[in-house]
């Protein structure tokens, strides 16, 4: 499994085995019950890590962009991938990581107990009383200039979830 989100798994892995709540692009998360959470003053979105092997990849509530199909897809507790793509022309230049050699200790961990957590992961959010807050914007269909692929975002018009397959944005309301 290759990623794209090293360098920001390194920040965080400094800042994680401080803090168990991150905000980025602003000084403080909004309440208690926040891991971590973005600022909403600029249009940009969360990009998932890209992956090129879903083989090994166990842990439920992971979230990825795989590349072999180019879809957002989400492990659900029966061990299946739920395609939050749904449009099958999705693409991604993915020449920057093919066959780069995985580092299995890029690894950040945001929760109180940070340090011990054995959670599989680039990124893992473990307290299970906090959640994340995706960044927000108006119409990031609209507004993201140059979106890439595996992008997320909230949607604060259509107050649903934006993905980005790397050719169109699909929109998901719970």
């Amino acid at each position: 499994m290759e990623k794209l989100l090293l360098p920001m798994a390194i920040i965080l892995a400094a800042t994680g085995t401080v803090k168990s709540q991150i905000a980025i692009g602003k000084q403080t998360v909004t309440n208690a019950s926040v891991s971590l959470e973005f600022a909403d003053t600029e249009n940009r979105g969360l990009i998932l890590p890209y992956v090129e092997n879903l083989a090994g990849i166990t842990e439920n509530g992971t979230i990825i962009y795989d590349t072999t199909d180019h879809k957002v897809k989400y492990l659900k507790d029966s061990g299946t991938w739920t395609d939050l793509s749904v449009d099958n022309t999705g693409t991604a230049n993915i020449v920057i990581q093919t066959n780069k050699t995985e580092s299995t200790t890029a690894k950040s961990v945001i929760g109180s107990a940070a340090a011990t957590d054995s959670t599989p992961g680039i990124l893992v959010l473990s307290d299970a009383n906090k959640a994340m807050i995706l960044p927000k914007m108006a119409s990031p269909h609209l507004n993201i200039i140059d979106p890439a692929p595996g992008m997320m975002a909230y949607d604060t018009i259509k107050k649903q979830l934006a993905v980005y397959n790397g050719t169109v944005w699909t929109f998901w309301k719970p």
